[in-house]
């Protein structure tokens, strides 16, 4: 795992602008950037000089079909109709569950620990309350699904500890959509719960675990009662789908496309710091991480390439007639992945959080794991268990994207689609060694501020 060196505020020098980026050829690879407590401002650039109004802008009209009969969306005062994306990681432990196909993931949460440990402490030692509330946004399912949230109490425990006041009660929500596999949380909790009264001697009474099914872009909890907020791997999903005609953004995407992604990525940000800012208390802490970009342009390869060999692999199939063209012309993902600084850009407009960390890091496309992930030495079984790193990516994204896929192509072409899927990532892996980029920003709610009375 490497951190880049991104910089939030002063980052463009006299001549720069937000086009023109930053060269990520002068970043350095033992660098992080941090930002401490400071007033941000967003830089005087052709993109920021003046912020979007995302609550009156209406889509580009270039993308204004992606809107069709279906569901409809309180969209800031509007109803608009999208069609339907359904939306959850695979279930069960079958051999393309998420459950056995999320060491990404897990990669992901485990570069963020210091500072989810920063950021609980933080809010302890600022709160001292008796019950603490925690969320977990987007939790999924799997051993992931309790990671975090055995981290959090390992650090809310040490902190009571070292302050010497007594572990408040712990109220734990695991939220994901409803398709979520919770059923699968659920079987773990009995372990888990043994495990803590066996650890830190902390029985059930002390700690309540629920499921909260419903979209983290909306109010899900009542006001002021959460105290500290996370969420991994889970805001680069936008609400709706954009850009009919393509599955993601690529070089040859119009303007207007790339700006309806970065208009939509801000508006469901938006309305997910303002419900989280009702529903935390002040100086509560929160830790984002999702799949970002140090690159100004939305559509390079560490933000771009997963999604264009897949479409690469649905092309080569409707060559063969295995799917109707017009099939693929009409799925678009409803993903983004932002840069830092239109991730700042949104947190100031919206206006509830201070932030007090921004850091991103480059991940492996495989999370660091061997090609080879089996212990087997006889060379009569060795090849039968031999996954490639292709293979270990396409059961990684196969696990996250399926289930929108499988709604739209039908699911007999799941597994041809991921055996071409996987040939075209190995082909990539001899060519480059390929990384996403992990933004990770860590928040503390604004708290009211009451002038003096004379």
């Amino acid at each position: 795992m490497e951190s880049i060196n991104i910089i939030v505020d002063d980052a463009f020098t006299e001549g720069e602008s937000v086009e023109n980026g930053v060269d990520r050829n002068d970043l350095s690879d033992d660098q992080g950037a941090i930002v401490e407590n400071k007033e941000q401002s967003t830089p005087k650039s052709p993109r920021f000089s003046k912020v979007i109004d995302i609550f009156d802008k209406d889509l580009p009209n270039c993308v204004d079909d992606a809107f069709t009969e279906g569901e409809s969306v309180d969209d800031g005062g509007r109803e608009r109709e999208r069609e339907r994306v359904e939306v959850h990681m695979n279930k069960g432990e079958g051999e393309t569950s998420y459950a056995k196909n999320s060491i990404l993931q897990r990669k992901i949460i485990s570069v963020a620990t210091s500072i989810i440990e920063e950021a609980v402490v933080r809010s302890v030692q600022k709160n001292f309350p008796e019950s603490i509330g925690i969320a977990d946004l987007g939790c999924s399912s799997g051993p992931n699904a309790l990671m975090v949230i055995s981290e959090i109490i390992d650090t809310v425990y040490a902190s009571t500890n070292k302050l010497g006041i007594p572990l408040p009660e712990l109220m734990i929500s695991l939220n994901d959509l409803p398709g979520n596999d919770f059923n699968n949380i659920f079987i773990s909790l009995p372990e888990f719960h043994k495990k803590l009264k066996m650890e830190k001697n902390i029985g059930p009474e002390g700690c309540f675990i629920s499921g909260v099914p419903g979209s983290f872009y909306a109010r899900l909890f009542p006001k002021k009662s959460l105290h500290f907020v996370h969420s991994s791997s889970s805001l680069h999903w936008l609400s709706q789908p954009l850009n009919k005609g393509k599955i993601y953004l690529s070089k040859n995407s119009m303007g207007c496309v790339f700006d309806a992604y970065l208009l939509q990525f801000k508006r469901d940000l938006s309305f997910f710091l303002k419900s989280r800012s009702e529903e935390m208390v002040d100086d509560g802490s929160m830790v984002l991480s999702f799949m970002g970009r140090v690159s100004a342009d939305p559509s390079c390869e560490e933000s771009c390439m997963q999604w264009d060999l897949l479409a690469q692999a649905l092309m080569s199939m409707a060559l063969e007639s295995f799917v109707e063209e017009e099939k693929i012309d009409s799925f678009s993902a409803p993903y983004y992945a932002p840069s830092a600084m239109e991730v700042t850009s949104v947190i100031e407009e919206e206006g509830s959080f201070t932030i007090t960390r921004l850091e991103a890091f480059e991940i492996d496309w495989d999370g660091g794991a061997p090609s080879n992930n089996n212990d087997h030495k006889n060379p009569n079984t060795i090849e039968k268990y031999y996954i490639s790193r292709g293979q270990q990516y396409s059961k990684t994204i196969r696990a996250v994207v399926e289930s929108m896929l499988e709604c739209h192509f039908g699911r007999e072409i799941m597994d041809e689609l991921f055996r071409r899927y996987s040939g075209l990532v190995d082909d990539y892996f001899l060519k480059t060694r390929p990384k996403s980029i992990d933004l990770v920003v860590s928040l503390t709610k604004k708290g009211l501020i009451v002038e003096p009375t004379m």
